[in-house]
């Protein structure tokens, strides 16, 4: 195993944060290489004309280049996808290209010059000025290249660099199997782009170079790879004074001079500073291990709903002469994770700085599926997460490992990470298939080059393991690596390149939770009784779990042509036949899930409009009724939870929070009030009055308040109890279920339940329509307009406060949609991020919401649309002082 390891470390490719560094990303031309002559040494000479070249966006990937230049159509919208040729009809050489860019840059003396290309897809050739960088095709989607290429570089600083991107081979038929017929997987990869049951396949299978591109310079020393351990040892509280942590920091040394080079490494975090003399002879790589730093009164990183995410600024330098030849920057989060096994449910419990936290995840797949990642789309959907009330994210294993923009913004706002390798059950043979043209022994073996897989993991190790989010790595999706990666991962790579967080061989491993229930470990996928959630026990520690998600008429008429607005239509069983859902065949294509027989409870569908706004009321229900059901079994059923999905790469109709375009649904902000971090809630099995206390202090003479509302606005009082919370648990108070029942048998009513503390704050309003005795919402149906005092002022630029008012005597005002539109269009702004939404307001009552935007030059509408209460538009007030 030490001579496998060896082999793997030689050459590793490194990252870093440096004194100089340009990304290279403009000024890019590609072509299509069977239709260029000449090859990568001529076309990489500054003074070869490019005929045949166009304009390129780098990063970037052939098809999104084609779409860029019209080429193809969006395969985003209606049927487009099917107007694209695929790769695996086409052949490779449709699909593969030559990308070119002139760039600036001059040797200096004593100075080294770098390329790095942080990814490309699947297999490229790299040329500089008349020079090959690459001895053989680099190959494989993760692994990150380095070039030293200061003596290639021309005196005038007139430089050229051509690169030709190869498609994967084999691109795998995308013949409706998950990964397609599997063989995607033969290379080291991501599968989706073959297609799976939420997307469709990508046309070039994202060929390209996908990734940033930089030109780096740095001294005779370079600095690489550093590791940042934080040790927080006891059981930590988010306030107050902290006792010390310990800080571990070691990096890689590589002298890039042909003579010994003596010096010193340091850093300083916090106003500390800590150093070790080095020694280093010529060309000499080596690993240096710093004193350990003892923090006194460090301020800790905590997940969301837990604490702060505070962060440190790390400057690690070499020092020579009393000169720095290199440098890099970490942001550290200073914090430790732990993995305990729960006897009780049967699965592992995490602690952070040694507090218990209930996990509350999503699955996430990538932030784009033709990869036009950026750190603005990181940073918003990471936000929503953090405002789904979710602490965790897990990165499924078909897809990537994350880029550190993705980490930066997991760190920003306390998401913690499980990040899954590139396996998948369906490709890799966890099951026989007859969609896969490889029998399942065959591909249990994938991919072809497992040296290449090792390499892959150990850069991606080195590249993200230094964030504070980054809690779990993860061998596979639903399937082990085959044995000689397991057990290099496990025995070797991982203790020795991070050696601080759990590793699960599989996203459903015994060792992460028990199989209580037999069969594969996670699901299910589709839309429950609301009440299963409560009354039904699944697995302890569920990787995927999930229901319905599709977005509302504004979301719909993104993608979908005017001609297929169609509402889908649900047929009940009758006799021998079994109840079934027709949609549109558009909605079809893009994986429509079935809302069976929850729609017409609310009434008749008259319209898509009608029908998607009737899903949002589903939506919401069942994505509360979820996270409360898990919650209310805190620690006795389960130790946490991870939704499948809450993001969608492409506009797809399943497994969604917000849309593609980050236009959040109902399923949100039903998740953020399911999973309050104090949160007061209705068993609807057992009739309880249920309060979770997620924190880590006790809550102690607390009142619980439960009231009913009619539909024609009469409030009845129901009574009140008083509760003591423990940290970190969940209690039962008074059971009102008869009443409630009795109460909602005519034609539903609308249950207020309130928890206040002992100063009568109120800490936590939930409000649930509940359907007649015989199920249907016949209440709803026929209930009365009430239409709402609209009132909205800019706090400051980019943030407007909406107040939405229900005169004493009118009907309750049920779910209402805020919506922050653009004063030229009317569309809505997006992203944009409102405290709560979907909002019911009482009779006699009033709610203040806050809306944050980016787009801080423009003066938004605001509107405001209720199940019955009229629309209603505003334009917010001007801030009294706009600074």
């Amino acid at each position: 195993m030490k001579k496998l390891l060896i082999g793997i470390l030689i050459g590793v490719p490194y990252w870093l944060m440096a004194q100089y560094r340009t990304e290279l990303n403009k000024g890019w031309q590609y072509a299509r290489a069977d239709k260029v002559k000449e090859g990568g040494a001529a076309l990489s000479q500054p003074i070869h004309a490019l005929a045949g070249f166009r304009p390129a966006q780098v990063p970037g990937t052939v098809l999104t280049n084609m779409l860029r230049d019209k080429e193809v159509p969006d395969p985003f919208y209606g049927m487009n996808n099917e107007r694209i040729p695929d790769i695996y009809h086409t052949g490779p050489a449709h699909y593969t290209y030559w990308f070119v860019n002139d760039f600036k840059e001059k040797a200096v003396q004593g100075k080294d010059v770098f390329l790095h290309l942080r990814g490309v897809n699947y297999a490229c050739d790299v040329f500089v000025n008349n020079k090959k960088l690459n001895d053989a095709t680099h190959k494989g989607m993760y692994l990150r290249q380095t070039y030293n290429i200061s003596s290639l570089l021309n005196a005038n600083g007139n430089n050229r660099l051509a690169i030709i991107v190869y498609p994967p081979d084999p691109p795998g038929n995308p013949n409706g199997g998950q990964g397609g017929d599997g063989r995607i997987a033969k290379s080291v990869s991501h599968q989706y782009v073959a297609g799976w049951d939420w997307i469709q396949p990508i046309r070039d299978r994202n060929t390209g170079i996908w990734d940033k591109v930089y030109i780096e310079r740095t001294g005779i020393v370079d600095v690489r790879n550093p590791h940042v351990i934080t040790l927080v040892p006891g059981v930590r509280k988010p306030n107050g004074p902290q006792q010390p942590a310990t800080l571990k920091v070691s990096a890689e040394l590589l002298n890039n001079a042909g003579r010994e080079v003596k010096g010193s490494l340091q850093y300083t975090i916090a106003g500390k500073k800590v150093s070790k003399p080095v020694s280093l002879s010529p060309h000499e790589l080596k690993e240096i291990q710093l004193p350990d730093l003892k923090m006194e009164n460090p301020k800790l990183w905590w997940p969301a709903g837990y604490g702060k995410q505070d962060l440190y600024k790390l400057d690690l330098q070499f020092i020579e002469q009393g000169k720095v030849t290199d440098k890099e920057v970490v942001n550290v989060g200073v914090r430790e994770i732990q993995r305990v096994w729960n006897a009780t449910t049967l699965s592992s419990e995490f602690r952070v700085n040694g507090q218990k936290i209930f996990i509350k995840g999503g699955n996430w797949i990538i932030s784009d599926a033709m990869l036009r990642l950026s750190d603005e789309r990181y940073d918003a959907e990471i936000r929503y997460h953090r405002d789904m009330n979710l602490n965790l994210i897990r990165i499924w294993g078909g897809a990537l490992l994350e880029r550190p923009e993705f980490y930066k913004a997991c760190d920003k706002y306390g998401l913690l990470v499980f990040q899954d390798f590139w396996m998948s059950g369906d490709c890799n043979g966890r099951w026989v298939d007859p969609k896969k043209a490889e029998d399942q022994d065959t591909r249990r073996k994938y991919p072809d080059d497992h040296g290449l897989f090792l390499r892959s993991v150990v850069d991606g190790i080195k590249l993200i393991r230094n964030h504070p989010s980054l809690a779990i790595w993860c061998g596979g999706n639903e399937i082990t690596p085959p044995d000689d990666i397991l057990a290099a991962m496990r025995d070797s790579l991982l203790p020795q390149l991070d050696g601080t967080r759990v590793f699960f061989d599989y996203s459903n491993s015994d060792s992460m939770s028990m199989k209580i229930l037999g069969g594969n470990g996670d699901g299910p996928y589709n839309i429950q009784p609301t009440d299963t959630f409560w009354k039904f026990r699944t697995y302890p520690f569920n990787s995927e779990v999930g229901s319905v998600g599709t977005g509302d008429y504004e979301s719909l008429k993104r993608f979908i042509p005017a001609e297929n607005m169609t509402p889908p239509v649900y047929t009940p069983a009758a006799g021998d036949q079994r109840a079934r859902e027709k949609a549109d065949s558009v909605w079809e294509y893009h994986k429509y899930i079935g809302y069976s027989k929850y729609i017409s409870p609310y009434g008749p569908v008259r319209d898509v409009p009608d029908f998607a706004n009737k899903a949002q009321i589903v939506n919401y229900d069942q994505y509360r009724a979820l996270m409360e059901g898990f919650s209310a079994h805190m620690w006795s059923w389960y130790t946490g939870t991870i939704i499948w999905k809450t993001q969608n790469p492409w506009t797809a109709l399943r497994g969604q929070m917000y849309d593609y375009y980050l236009d959040p649904n109902a399923c949100l902000y039903g998740l953020r009030a399911g999973g309050e971090p104090v949160h007061v809630m209705y068993n609807p099995v057992e009739g309880n009055v249920m309060v979770v206390n997620n924190g880590f202090t006790d809550l102690n003479n607390a009142t619980v308040r439960f009231e009913a509302w009619t539909m024609n606005g009469e409030k009845i009082p129901i009574g009140h109890s008083l509760a003591q919370l423990p940290a970190t648990s969940v209690i039962t108070s008074l059971n009102i279920k008869a009443k409630v029942d009795e109460l909602r048998a005519q034609q539903g009513i609308f249950l207020r339940l309130q928890l206040e503390n002992d100063a009568k704050k109120g800490l936590s309003e939930n409000i649930y329509w509940l359907p007649d005795a015989s199920g249907e919402y016949s209440g709803l149906q026929r209930i009365q307009p009430a239409a709402l005092a609209v009132t909205a002022r800019h706090i400051k630029a980019g943030k407007v406060e909406v107040m939405l008012s229900n005169k004493a005597g009118n009907p309750v005002s049920f779910f209402n949609r805020i919506s922050l539109l653009h004063p030229a269009t009317k569309e809505r702004i997006l992203p944009a991020f409102y405290t709560d939404n979907y909002i019911t307001v009482l009779p006699g009552a009033t709610r203040t919401i806050q809306v944050e935007y980016d787009e801080h030059a423009i003066k938004p509408i605001l509107s405001v649309e209720g199940w019955n209460s009229p629309i209603k538009t505003v334009i917010p007030a001007s801030p009294v002082n706009p600074k």
